[in-house]
């Protein structure tokens, strides 16, 4: 099973026994997982993966779990990976690619770094979870913690979409709906978690939900036989699946399965609430807090991420950018990804779309690039942000 060495603060470089429970260093950084990546070296080949699981559990090796019967999995990852020419020749981009997280289980990305979380609060014997969420992580939660027999605790917006707040229900959590943004949720979170026991799943304040979500770096790279594309476009609220994505290509790069090269990496939001995209164009290392976040795509209304200063260090380090688009312009985009290719996309989904039409356009991006967008979620959780265009 895994390699894994230690933990590490990704500020302050302190190490931290693995295999025991934490969250945040003590310096207020994020943790991440290390592994011993020249035995894995030695012991797996990129060429056996397509015998393991088909999903992200393939790269056990490079995953933080030591026991396998703590693995809680509902088939997430190994999503498909597709195409679109049609949309492409619209957009002048001859080599567009769209990854449909949608079709994981819950209906989006949050499955991967929830099963993750989940498995190794079952392997660390943790009975009570909680979490601050703008909805999908929250649907997520609940399901991998019904499916290990753990009990969750969500905290969300009341505004939240409705599906977001059924998936909890039905699958057993305790919902406490916060007047207000998933800051505030996360306010609530950090107040009671001592006194009730609860161990806080909040975006990157434990070391685990990103270990999950950069297995979407792992299959691009095996989707495309182990060569990345120019660019990727992801959608960041929280922005732990483009952190992910960069770990993950550097541990690649140490095992030897791919090359230096690196995608530029397009960090997109939204215009009511942009703040890695200000403190982009302020070269600024880390965001300040985005005041009267407001946007349809309830996963980009993040004011302020604790992981800015990792995706700002993405986006530079690869030559990208940061790219801010309206509430319209992503709906729009997103209906026409679903006319010309039948991929219902979230809000986030259509707002790369939207974020790649302007780099087209500014050059920053040339025709013949080979383009990945990263569609995080299904439009079906979306429906109240969709309906306007589409009255009865």
């Amino acid at each position: 099973m895994t390699t894994v060495t230690h933990l590490e603060c990704s500020v302050c470089a302190k190490r931290y026994e693995a295999g025991k429970v934490a969250n945040l260093c003590e310096c207020g950084g994020p943790l991440l997982v290390r592994y011993d990546l020249q035995k894995a070296k030695e012991s797996w080949s990129r060429d056996w993966i397509p015998n393991g699981p088909s999903s992200m559990w393939r790269y056990a090796p490079v995953l933080p779990v030591s026991k396998p019967a703590a693995i809680t999995s509902l088939g997430e990852g190994m999503t498909p990976l597709i195409h679109t020419k049609r949309l492409g020749a619209r957009l002048g981009a001859n080599d567009l690619w769209v990854k449909d997280e949608g079709v994981n289980p819950t209906g989006s990305f949050k499955a991967r770094g929830l099963s993750c979380a989940i498995s190794m609060c079952v392997e660390l014997g943790i009975t009570k979870v909680a979490i601050p969420s703008a909805g999908n992580a929250a649907g997520a939660m609940s399901a991998y913690a019904a499916a290990a027999g753990i009990e969750a605790y969500i905290f969300m917006p009341r505004d939240v979409p409705q599906a977001n707040f059924i998936e909890c229900c039905a699958t057993g959590a305790k919902v406490t709906l916060v007047d207000g943004l998933i800051s505030d949720a996360g306010k609530m979170v950090a107040s009671r978690k001592d006194a009730e026991g609860w161990f806080d799943i909040s975006t990157l304040k434990e070391p685990y939900r990103i270990e999950g979500k950069k297995t979407m770096g792992y299959e691009v790279a095996e989707q495309f036989r182990w060569q990345l594309p120019d660019a990727i476009f992801y959608p960041c609220g929280g922005g732990v699946g483009m952190i992910g994505m960069w770990k993950a290509f550097a541990e690649m790069e140490t095992m030897g399965w791919i090359g230096p090269k690196r995608p530029k990496m397009i960090a997109v939001q939204a215009e009511g609430c942009a703040p890695i995209v200000k403190a982009f164009d302020e070269g600024k290392s880390k965001s300040e807090f985005f005041e009267h976040a407001e946007t349809v795509a309830s996963g980009l209304r993040v004011p302020k991420a604790l992981g800015d200063f990792l995706v700002l260090n993405a986006v530079r380090e690869s030559g990208g950018a940061a790219v801010a688009v309206s509430d319209d312009d992503m709906i729009q985009a997103g209906v026409e990804l679903a006319t010309d290719e039948g991929i219902f996309a979230a809000p986030e989904g259509g707002a790369c779309i939207a974020a790649l039409k302007k780099l087209l356009a500014s050059g920053l991006l040339k025709s013949n690039e080979h383009i990945v967008i990263y569609n995080t979620g299904t439009g079906l959780k979306y429906l109240e942000a969709y309906s306007p265009r589409f009255p009865r």
